[in-house]
């Protein structure tokens, strides 16, 4: 496998959609725009544009077929589309485990012990279509940012990037699951007649400096990346702190206070996994354990 391969692997599991006719398959992979502009006021939509410019320019060589794109204001979409016997769709659909949708998709095995530099690819292209970073997203301080990795529904391929990422040595912050006991753990929403409230996105978390080696391909996504690291350097420099010291840390090394939540009558919901469907949890360290983040 060529890098750009496991780039466009990592894109299609990251938010992809493989549709199948009788003689052809189309993939799509759809890249969300989060704001309409930058925290600096530029458009996104022209920075999105430019990038998959150069994403085409670098996937056609690999996939032997134009790629084409649409966008509006708040989804860019590049697809392509080749015969079902081709060789690259026979290897797309047996990587994605004849899965059609991300939803579904889980990383595939082969990364779990692939060269250190197909790893960092394939996640590249996870988190371009996944992760964002804004000045919003910090810790505390304002100066701790953090990429915010979003995935919609599929509890275990979370699972899958926090281990793809402990291979190589980078850190989860926190994940912020679409659980009832991390969403509503007072049971506000519920009480105010909302219990869906906490099916949203899953969110893992990852310290600025630590998400570097990776980066991103969308240049808005890594002009902010660079800024914000800069940001962060300064400003543990100026407290008389080692930035690594502070943030290189997985959640097994950390000392966090467990703050108790409340049951939540949504606990035994189908939608949560039956590992851990019907348990209550007062941390995500916990529900990332029962499912196979751990030491």
């Amino acid at each position: 496998m060529n890098i750009q391969m496991a780039y466009l692997l990592g894109m299609i599991i990251g938010n992809g959609e493989i549709q199948r006719s009788n003689s052809t398959t189309k993939i799509l992979i759809n890249i969300p725009h989060k704001n309409e502009r930058t925290d600096d006021g530029n458009d996104v939509k022209v920075y999105v544009k430019a990038s998959i410019a150069d994403i085409k320019s670098a996937l056609e060589q690999t996939i032997g077929a134009t790629v084409n794109h649409t966008q509006n204001d708040r989804v860019s979409t590049i697809y392509f589309e080749k015969p079902n016997s081709d060789y690259l769709i026979s290897e797309i659909m047996r990587m994605c485990d004849n899965e059609r949708t991300f939803e579904t998709m889980r990383v595939p095995k082969y990364f779990f012990s692939a060269p250190r530099d197909e790893i960092l690819y394939f996640l590249r292209g996870f988190c371009d279509v996944t992760a964002y970073i804004r000045r919003s997203n910090y810790f505390f301080d304002k100066s701790f940012h953090r990429v915010y990795i979003e995935i919609m529904h599929n509890w275990y391929v979370v699972i899958d990037i926090c281990n793809l990422l402990k291979q190589l040595d980078i850190p989860v912050h926190n994940i912020d699951w679409a659980h009832p006991n991390m969403r509503d753990g007072n049971l506000k929403k519920y009480n105010d007649n909302q219990p869906n409230f906490w099916k949203k996105e899953h969110q893992i978390k990852i310290a600025a400096n630590e998400f570097i080696p990776i980066g991103f391909t969308v240049i808005h996504k890594n002009q902010a990346l660079i800024k914000f690291v800069k940001e962060m350097e300064q400003f543990f420099s100026s407290q008389g702190k080692d930035i690594k010291e502070t943030t290189h840390k997985f959640y097994w090394e950390r000392r966090t206070p467990k703050k108790h939540r409340q049951t939540h009558p949504c606990e035994n919901d189908m939608s949560i996994p039956k590992e851990i469907r019907g348990k209550h949890y007062d941390s995500w360290q916990e529900i990332a354990k029962d499912l196979g983040y751990r030491k």
